[in-house]
Order: C-alpha cells, then sequence, then structure tokens
C-alpha cells in the first residue's frame, strides 16, 4: 500500500521517469544548493533520497537570486541512452510596480538542460535553452525529434501572465532550439496555466498541466491533439484531480503533475500536496509529493481510479512489484566520516562554494561554520540545514563557539527563508558577555524581528541546543556541558507556523518549507567559526509535555 506524501517535507513540482526497474521522481529546491533532489524508488511504495546532480558553478549558482527564485520545477526524462534534465534558474521573481494586474511583472528565468548517461553520475555542462517563461518540459516524440514546452511569462500590464502554453522543437545536433515557438493552449477558466508535460498515447497527444495556482485553488488538467501542434482539446470533466472544493481532503493544494506506466502498463500520476496544519491552516512541510494510480477510460480520457477526481493519502501499489525496503537514514549524523562531503540530507543556500561557507575536515570529527554574512543574507550565508519532514519533530546539537564581539553569532536555527525564522544563537555583548539570546522573524507582525532577553553562558564552554516541534508549537531548550544535566527551557512559546508558504504578503514569493539546523555569522568579516559536533534530528508523535521527551 502507498502512503501519501510519498516523499514528505519540501519536494515540490514532481516530474517522475521509469527506466527499466528503477523510478525516479525529480523535485525542486529553489534556492537550496546543490540544486535538484533526485529520489529513486523500485516499487512506488518505498523511496530514498538518491542525488543532486547540479553540483558545479558551471551548472548553477544562485549567489543574489531572491528568496524562493533558483531551481524551478525540473524536468527528468530518459532517452537515446540519457538521463535528460531541464531546469529554470530564476534570477527575479518581479513584484509589480503598481499594485494588482495593472501594473508591470518583470521576471528572469534562464532555462537550461543538462544529460548524464547514469542518474548518479557526473551530469554535464548546460545548454542555455531561452528565458521565455518557466515550468520548460522535454517531450521525446516516436520518430527522434524533441520539443520544449513551457509556460509563456507576459510581463506587460493588464495582461494575462501566463501566457498560454508555448512550443519549440530542440535540436539534438545543434544542441540548441530550432524553428519558431508556438502558443499551443491558452489554458482554461482556472487561469495560471503552468507545469505542462507532453505524452503520445493511441494516436494523441496529451496535454498535462497545473492551473489554479499553487495554492489552495490547485488543480491538474489535461488536453488532447491529433496534432502536436494543436488544436487541443479540453478533457470533459474539468480537472482531473484537485482538492480546491474539499476542504475536507488531507492532501491539499494537490496540483503539477506527471505521468509514469509500469512494465504491466498501469499509470500512475505523481502530484503535489500541502498538509496544513490544523489549527493554522498554513503548510510547514512545504509543498510535498504524493503518487496514486490513475485509469484510462474508454473514451481515452485519464481519471482518478474512483472518478472523484480527489488527491488520496492511500492508493495500492503497482501489480507484480516486489516491495523494496531501503536503509532509514539515521537520526544523529555525528560528522565522524573522513569525506569532505554533507550527509546527504543536508543542503546550504545559494553558493556554489561550500569550501567559504563551512568544513568537515577542518576540524575532524565537527562541521565548522565560518562566520559569513548575516542570517538571511543572499549571498555567502553559512547555513547548514535538513527538511522538516513531520508535524511533531526534535532536534539538538552542541556548539563549541567563543565569539569576541556582538556581531559573531552561532547556533541552532528554525529557517524558512530570510523573513521567517527562529534562530537560538551565542553571541557576546561588551556588559554581559557570552550569552545565549532567540531571535524571530516574524512575517505577520507588526513588528517584524523579535528578540528574548539575553541569558549568560559561562565562556569557553560547550553547549547543547534543542527544539520540540508540535505542529504550530516551537519551544528551544539548552544545557551548558559540564554544568547542567536537565535541560534549561525557554520560557517563550514560539508560533512554527510562520515557517510556511502562507505566512507571507499576497502576492510575494513562498514556495519552499521549513528547515532546521545550524548557522554562523560574523558580520565584522573576520570569519570566527563555529564546530558543531553532531546533529540529530528525530520524528515523533505529538507529546504534550515536550520535556517528557
Amino acid at each position: 500500500m502507498i502512503r501519501n506524501p510519498i516523499l514528505p517535507g519540501f519536494n515540490p513540482d514532481p516530474s517522475i521517469v521509469r527506466v527499466g526497474e528503477d523510478y525516479y521522481i525529480a523535485t525542486s529546491t529553489f534556492e537550496w544548493f546543490p540544486g535538484v533532489q533526485i529520489h529513486h524508488s523500485r516499487d512506488l511504495v518505498h523511496w530514498r533520497l538518491l542525488t543532486r546532480p547540479l553540483i558545479r558553478a558551471s551548472q548553477l549558482n544562485m549567489l543574489g537570486d531572491p528568496d524562493s527564485c533558483g531551481i524551478w520545477a525540473p524536468c527528468l526524462t530518459y532517452a537515446d541512452g540519457l538521463f535528460w534534465l531541464i531546469y529554470t534558474d530564476v534570477k527575479r521573481y518581479g513584484r509589480t510596480t503598481v499594485g494588482g494586474a495593472s501594473g508591470a511583472s518583470l521576471r528572469d528565468f534562464h532555462n537550461y538542460l543538462v544529460t548524464c548517461p547514469t542518474i548518479d553520475g557526473a551530469w554535464s555542462d548546460p545548454v542555455y535553452l531561452h528565458s521565455s517563461g518557466f515550468d520548460p518540459s522535454l517531450f521525446h516524440d516516436a520518430d527522434g525529434r524533441k520539443y520544449l514546452v513551457n509556460q509563456l511569462w507576459d510581463y506587460r500590464p493588464s495582461r494575462n501572465r501566463f501566457n498560454g502554453i508555448v512550443l519549440q522543437e530542440y535540436s539534438v545536433t545543434e544542441r540548441r532550439l530550432i524553428g519558431h515557438p508556438e502558443n499551443i493552449f491558452a489554458g482554461t477558466a482556472l487561469g495560471l496555466t503552468e507545469a505542462p508535460h507532453l505524452y503520445r498515447r493511441d494516436g494523441y497527444y496529451y496535454l498535462l498541466t497545473a492551473e489554479g495556482g499553487t495554492a489552495w485553488g490547485h488543480a491538474v488538467t489535461m488536453a488532447r491533439s491529433r496534432s502536436l501542434s494543436g488544436p487541443y482539446e479540453l478533457h470533459p470533466d474539468g480537472p482531473i484531480l484537485s482538492s480546491r472544493h474539499r476542504p475536507d481532503v488531507e492532501l491539499q493544494r494537490a496540483g503539477h503533475a506527471d505521468l509514469v506506466e509500469t512494465p504491466h502498463g498501469e499509470t500512475y500520476m505523481v502530484y503535489l500536496c500541502g498538509r496544513p496544519l490544523r489549527n493554522r491552516g498554513r503548510c510547514t512541510l512545504g509543498r510535498e509529493t504524493a503518487i496514486q494510480p490513475m485509469v484510462w477510460s474508454t473514451d481515452g480520457w485519464l481519471r482518478t481510479t474512483d472518478g472523484q477526481g480527489l488527491a488520496q493519502t492511500t492508493a495500492p501499489a503497482p501489480t507484480g512489484l516486489i516491495p523494496h525496503v531501503f536503509t532509514v537514514p539515521p537520526t544523529r549524523e555525528d560528522f565522524d566520516d573522513a569525506s569532505p562531503q554533507l550527509p546527504l540530507a543536508f543542503q546550504w543556500l545559494r553558493s556554489p562554494y561550500p569550501d567559504e561557507l563551512f568544513s568537515l575536515t577542518a576540524r575532524p570529527g565537527h562541521l565548522r561554520l565560518f562566520g559569513r554574512e548575516s542570517i538571511g543574507s543572499p549571498f555567502r550565508q553559512s547555513l547548514v540545514a535538513r527538511r522538516q519532514q513531520a508535524h511533531c519533530y526534535s532536534a539538538s546539537t552542541v556548539i563549541a563557539f567563543e565569539p569576541q564581539h556582538y556581531q559573531q553569532s552561532a547556533g541552532l536555527v528554525c529557517y524558512y527563508n530570510s523573513a521567517k525564522f527562529h534562530y537560538l544563537y551565542v553571541s557576546h555583548d561588551e556588559t554581559l558577555g557570552k550569552h545565549l539570546r532567540v531571535m524571530s522573524c516574524l512575517p505577520d507582525s507588526p513588528q517584524t524581528d523579535s528578540f528574548t532577553p539575553p541569558i549568560a553562558i559561562p565562556p569557553g564552554t560547550r553547549l547543547e541546543l534543542r527544539v520540540e516541534v508540535d505542529h504550530e508549537r516551537l519551544l528551544f531548550a539548552y544545557r551548558v556541558e559540564g554544568r547542567d544535566t536537565a535541560w534549561q527551557w525557554l520560557p517563550q512559546q514560539f508560533d512554527a507556523s510562520i515557517l510556511s508558504d502562507e505566512a507571507a504578503a499576497p502576492g510575494s514569493p513562498n514556495f519552499t518549507g521549513a528547515f532546521v539546523g545550524v548557522a554562523c555569522q560574523d558580520t565584522s568579516g573576520t570569519a570566527l567559526p563555529a564546530d558543531f559536533d553532531w546533529f540529530e534530528y528525530r520524528e515523533r508523535p505529538f507529546v504534550a509535555d515536550p520535556a517528557k521527551v
């Protein structure tokens, strides 16, 4: 039995491909580096994070990319003995100069192609495609020709920003797009038409799109044509999957889908979804990935197995596939591996130059962060974190850090973006000396920054830091090594629900999810390091009193 979401936590915009008996899903990573997550399965039930292909500055450099820009909606396909990965690097989201649709909305979307003969090998340097819009997808036709489809962006005032789906041929020999783009699909009345994927079946070209926006009105729509360039007729039922009119459904925001066929001819659809907090209606886990079987009806149209068009929390596994369970990743990382690479669960922000930010070899057995720019900087920020993948979890670490100035800070952070975080950090004050406090950045408060009173910490001591999250409740604790046996709890309760897409001004880019990790700043420019001996993340059921965990 499949239990959704199959990829919990921030894993949006899934693109799926089967090669032999192996299934791979690529998802968006936005400003987090390395770029694009690829998960692997052999039974569509059990999944493991396998690789992130965009690892070099020649492939991806997001320094300066705004929050929720960077890598949008990768498309992963396989043909001619190669994996093909299409992706967008968004450089500007483009707030309107005048309120509402009457103003211009200037955005920069650069679309690229990389290839590799193996899914976890060294991927090629990119081929630049174009910058006309986002959500590019590569279609390999039966005659060997290849076509790119993408959403077309219209920045002009009072125009439809989502100006249809355009098609253009890609030449493998010339390594560029050829011919002229054709607008093949204007979309439906739902609007916000994006996320196109093309398929060929029984003499038809099927075009799958997302519409309604990636929030509560999200939907999967389908159209088909006998000709690749159209005209395309709409599915007679309207959206083939959506939660837009069903607030009772657990998986909300369902949309942005892709299809895969099993060796036995069964069709499954992956799509993004969100699980809102019941008390707050916010999706702290971000947009996640789910999957369920679909059926082709006698009229040649695709539908859910029960015909209701709803996202399912459970779904039957494919026929004849032997369960393939992967080893569960450890809850604790001791950083004792001799490898200079971070454990796969962790990422950092934007920079293709990780040696400037952190090291696993400078102090063996520790993750060393070099103090860089302020927390939230879109350039060189020393922050290493992993996804929050459950509504209730415990996380902790131990830090060795001796700041000498108030411009030097390091600690444990629950982070969404530069405008939404809770940061338990160690710093220095000329009167108090070494101390601990929480800085919160609050998007829905009249005062957007908030600080707890400082707590004096003895110099020359290591400090354990801990966070307990239960739905929207977030609590911090600490203890001084060699002094405290019991955890010292901060009296404040923090709002974890701000670490979500929904806690934001309307129209601002918020497309990622909550992370928990470690950070270090030195805005004086001396790069004072902080050393973290271990990091632990453990998912658990809700507890009324986290002190008893």
